[in-house]
């Protein structure tokens, strides 16, 4: 039989395993960097396979080296990436194993991440054989706002096998959006950057009966948000685009007291270096001069999180080819636009070359169905062995490039 049979037959294999962990994960989210009781699953759900496990010191993070026989301890290494954090949301979508934990939630698929990561290292282990060189599976916490993967990058994941990764590759499942089953992905930019703005606005309080005695803060913080909404359309290129979306805003105490001050705070999201350069300095500018058109003051602080998530257009090629000859070219479907969404899987693909790629977990037809990070996301099962399936096929594929490109090198070297 030959190799690629044998990898979805065993892939298939594991579904109900994968449904079992997926769902035992789902009942207990954990948010953050901290995550016990998620590491413990993975750690035992590891247990007996010949892998190399570590542990994170500032976070709850799984490492775990899969040495291929075909490596020799020298070729090369490839990353591959599961986030394993819910979110600070109250589920409600009525499944018979929703979250057991009160005001947390797996509503952005991470437990599906978790799982197929899972099987990616067992289906790995058993055809080790086929291994050019060695896999880090990288279980990361707090991808949620946490930049979790910036801590593990601190912490030497991508030189886990002792020599740095030589490409990286991830997977994000979405409920809506993305047909079911069906996967998807880009070069260059795939997903925005992400930043935040805060802005203090402060004035003068009084009556509310005598404003003109004041210096009314909520009225300029008002104009603010629309301003911020107009910079965007009238300096920033349509097809470069930039959102600013004020999320809190906070100001007063009674309807009849004019406060000293307002605050609001919006987040960012950019699809270019040069635009987020631009937006960096003149958001922060604008809100500053429009308090200062009213004769109040603002305080406004820009924050970076996340950057670009870029793809590297060799390995998006790659990673789309395999896909399609894996599961057929109708499985595949490239993705015309960056998504707007962020990602600290950013932080891997400025250090290596990789790629990420959606697969749709769409629980039905209704194109209306709630999107990922909603209380009633809902994400199908049965999505799982092909995710399992892809990041093995792409594990083993890139080593096999890689070790080629590498003895290539190596002749050239030696010629």
């Amino acid at each position: 039989m030959a190799l690629r049979d044998r990898l979805r037959d065993d892939a298939q294999a594991m579904a109900d395993d994968l449904v079992d962990l997926r769902r035992r994960l789902h009942q207990h989210p954990e948010i953050g960097l901290e995550l016990p009781r998620t590491q413990q699953t993975v750690l035992e759900a590891l247990d007996g396979l010949d892998l190399e496990i570590s542990t994170g010191e500032s976070l709850t993070s799984v490492t775990a080296v899969l040495r291929g026989d075909r490596g020799d301890g020298a070729g090369p290494a490839v990353l591959l990436r599961g986030d394993m954090d819910g979110l600070p949301v109250q589920e409600q979508t009525g499944l018979d194993f929703a979250s057991q934990v009160d005001g947390a939630m797996h509503a952005c698929g991470h437990d599906l991440h978790t799982a197929m990561l899972v099987g990616a290292a067992r289906l790995l282990c058993a055809h080790r054989a086929e291994l050019e060189g060695d896999v880090v599976f990288m279980f990361q916490p707090g991808e949620e706002g946490w930049d979790g993967a910036g801590r593990m990058l601190e912490e030497g994941v991508l030189d886990a096998a002792g020599r740095r990764v030589s490409s990286a590759y991830g997977m994000h499942v979405f409920s809506g959006q993305i047909p079911r089953g069906v996967f998807t992905t880009r070069p260059g930019s795939l997903m925005a950057a992400s930043d935040g703005l805060h802005v203090t606005v402060r004035g003068a309080g009084g009556h509310g009966s005598t404003p003109y005695l004041a210096k009314d803060p909520i009225t300029v913080a008002a104009e603010i948000v629309t301003s911020l909404q107009t910079l965007v359309t009238r300096r920033f290129d349509v097809f470069d685009p930039v959102v600013v979306t004020v999320g809190a805003f906070h100001a007063g105490t009674r309807r009849n007291v004019i406060p000293d001050e307002a605050r609001l705070e919006a987040t960012v999201r950019s699809f270019s270096a040069e635009a987020r350069e631009k937006i960096r300095t003149t958001a922060p500018e604008l809100c500053r001069q429009v308090a200062a058109a009213h004769g109040l003051t603002a305080e406004a602080d820009y924050f970076d999180e996340y950057p670009l998530t870029v793809n590297d257009a060799d390995h998006a090629e790659f990673a789309a080819g395999v896909a399609r000859e894996v599961f057929g070219e109708e499985r595949f479907q490239p993705l015309a636009n960056p998504h707007a969404g962020a990602e600290d899987f950013s932080r891997v693909l400025e250090a290596v070359p990789g790629c990420y790629v959606f697969l749709g977990a769409h629980p039905g037809d209704d194109a209306d169905v709630p999107g990922n990070h909603s209380p009633r996301a809902v994400f199908v099962d049965d999505v799982m062995p092909d995710g399992v399936l892809l990041h093995a096929e792409l594990a083993i594929r890139a080593l096999e490039r890689d070790a080629a490109a590498s003895g290539a090198t190596e002749q050239r070297e030696g010629a």
